[in-house]
């Protein structure tokens, strides 16, 4: 069982920043695939980024690539979901998500646990 506890979100300003983290319990963190999804109003959810056990592999939304990078430290249970010029667009709720298989997929029904989400709201 894995546990997961998102931070970091809030109000920015267009073109702004905002790093999101998520901590995980459990002590197999690093055999855990890593992703991030969004959801905005009235919208379904959507993958944003995941990444590999390792953290040598990550795939990308094309919406989010070359302004979003997630990372991960397996010493400290977390995965981080750094978020550069920020549109309104970004406006959603972030999701972090785990999965215990090696591959790195984009599909919601691959991930096993899914924590409670953080706001994340970008002023135009």
């Amino acid at each position: 069982q894995v546990q997961l506890v998102e931070s970091g979100g809030g109000l920015v300003q267009a073109g702004g920043s905002l790093r999101l983290s998520c901590a995980a319990s459990g002590r197999t963190f690093s055999r855990y695939v890593m992703g991030w999804f969004r959801q905005a109003p009235g919208e379904e959810r959507v993958f944003v980024a995941a990444i590999s056990w390792s953290g040598g592999s990550t795939i990308y939304a094309d919406s989010v690539k070359g302004r979003f990078s997630i990372s991960r430290d397996n010493a400290k249970n977390t995965v981080y979901l750094q978020m550069n010029s920020l549109s309104p667009e970004d406006t959603a709720s972030y999701y972090c998500a785990a999965r215990s298989g090696a591959r790195v997929t984009r599909q919601q029904s691959d991930y096993d646990y899914w924590g409670q989400g953080t706001q994340v709201t970008v002023s135009s």
